[in-house]
C-alpha cells in the first residue's frame, strides 16, 4: 500500500474534536427555497421462531439519521421485547438493539419501526464561502482512509491519478472522477458480484448498482486526497404518494475546504442524463437516509465481521450471523407534516 495515500488512523478524540455548531451555507430565505418531502416511513422486521437448541438472538435495527437535510419526528419502535437505542461514535449512526432468549421466542414475532420525516433537497453552491466553516464533529480525515472493499492504492490509485492529472483544485478533481464513473459504468443487476460496493470489482466490470458506482467514486476521490463518505437509505418514487419500497439506495458526499460537504449521486446521474449536472452538488428530497459509513462496528459489538454497510437489520444467533429475518418497507406522503431538521448537524 502506498503510504503517501494514507493518513494515520484518526482517533476518537480527533473525530469528536469540536462540539460547536457549524456555520451554515444558506440564509433562512435560501433554505425556504429548497424543495422538501414530508412522509411517514414504516419498517417491519419479521423474526422467525428460534430454532431448537438455540440460546440467544441479538438484533440491531438501523434507525433514520438526523441532520440538516432530514428532520425526524414521532419515532416509534414496537417490539415484544425490550430494546435499547445505541449511537455509533464513528459515524453518528443510531440503531435499536434487542436481545431475545430462546425460551422467550418459541413463536415468530415482528418488530415495527415507524416515523415521520421531512427530507429536504440538499443543494450546495460550489463557490467558496465568504465566512469560514466551523469544525465538523466527525473529522473529514476519517474519510480519507480506505475501507475493506474500497482501497485507495493499486488500480484505484493509478486510475485516480490518470483521471485527475493536471487538475489542481479538489472540486475539479471530484468532477473529473464523477464524469469518469458515469461515462464508464453501466447501471444493471446482471450476473454476480454487483451490490457489494467492491471498488476494484466495479473498476474492472464497469457495471453494477448504486453501491458499486459510489464505491468507485469514493476510492478514486480518497486516492486524490478528497474526503468522501458513503450514505445509504431508500429512494421514494416520484410518481406515487404511497407504496412499498423494495430496495435500498446510496449516495456520496465529498469534502472541500472552504465549501464543506458536497452531495453526489452518480448512479442517478447515470440514469437521468438530463440531471447529470444537478446530481454533482445536489440530491433531491425523494429519499430517506439511515446510516453512514462502511465496515460498521456495532454497539454492543457483533461477533462477526464489521458490516459492509448497514441499511437492513442485522442479527446474530448464538454469536453467528443469522440471515432469516424478513423486512418490508412502506411509505405514505403526509403534506401536513412539518418536522424541522436539526440545526446542529453531527456530520456537516
Amino acid at each position: 500500500m502506498q503510504s503517501s495515500r494514507l493518513l494515520p488512523r484518526v482517533t476518537l478524540a480527533l473525530a469528536l474534536i469540536s462540539l460547536v455548531t457549524i456555520s451554515w451555507r444558506a440564509s433562512a430565505s435560501d433554505e425556504a427555497e429548497l424543495a422538501s418531502r414530508n412522509f411517514v416511513f414504516t419498517c417491519i422486521t419479521h423474526v422467525p421462531a428460534m430454532p431448537p437448541g438455540s440460546r440467544e438472538l441479538r438484533i440491531w435495527l438501523p434507525l433514520p439519521y438526523e441532520d440538516r437535510s432530514q428532520g425526524i419526528s414521532n419515532l416509534k419502535i414496537e417490539s415484544p421485547f425490550p430494546y435499547k437505542i445505541q449511537r455509533d461514535k464513528e459515524y453518528g449512526d443510531r440503531y435499536a438493539y434487542v436481545v431475545v432468549q430462546a425460551d422467550e421466542a418459541t413463536k415468530p414475532f415482528d418488530i415495527k419501526i415507524s416515523f415521520h420525516a421531512e427530507r429536504f433537497e440538499h443543494r450546495v453552491s460550489l463557490a467558496p464561502l465568504i465566512e469560514p466553516l466551523g469544525q465538523p464533529l466527525v473529522s473529514p480525515d476519517r474519510f480519507l482512509l480506505p475501507d475493506r472493499l474500497v482501497p485507495i492504492d493499486g488500480v484505484i490509485g493509478d486510475l485516480s491519478d490518470q483521471q485527475t492529472k493536471d487538475a489542481t483544485q479538489p472540486i475539479d478533481k471530484a468532477r473529473r472522477i464523477y464524469d469518469y464513473v458515469i461515462a464508464t459504468m453501466h447501471y444493471d443487476h446482471d450476473g454476480t458480484g454487483w451490490g457489494r460496493g467492491d471498488a476494484v470489482w466495479a473498476c474492472g466490470s464497469k457495471h453494477g448498482n448504486c453501491t458499486d458506482f459510489h464505491s468507485l467514486f469514493i476510492g478514486m476521490a480518497r486516492a486524490a486526497g478528497i474526503p468522501a463518505r458513503f450514505e445509504i437509505g431508500f429512494s421514494l418514487p416520484t410518481n406515487a404518494k404511497a407504496g412499498v419500497i423494495s430496495s435500498y439506495h446510496c449516495w456520496v458526499q465529498f469534502f472541500v475546504n472552504g465549501i464543506g460537504w458536497i452531495p453526489v449521486d452518480a448512479s442517478e446521474g447515470w440514469k437521468n442524463k438530463d440531471k447529470r449536472e444537478y446530481f454533482f452538488g445536489a440530491t433531491d428530497p425523494n429519499r430517506i437516509m439511515f446510516t453512514m459509513g462502511r465496515d460498521i462496528r456495532l454497539k454492543p459489538a457483533q461477533k462477526g465481521d464489521p458490516l459492509n454497510y448497514f441499511v437492513y437489520p442485522y442479527a446474530e444467533l448464538d454469536g453467528k450471523p443469522f440471515s432469516d429475518l424478513k423486512n418490508e418497507y412502506t411509505f405514505r406522503d403526509d403534506p401536513t407534516l412539518a418536522a424541522p431538521p436539526s440545526k446542529t448537524s453531527t456530520t456537516d
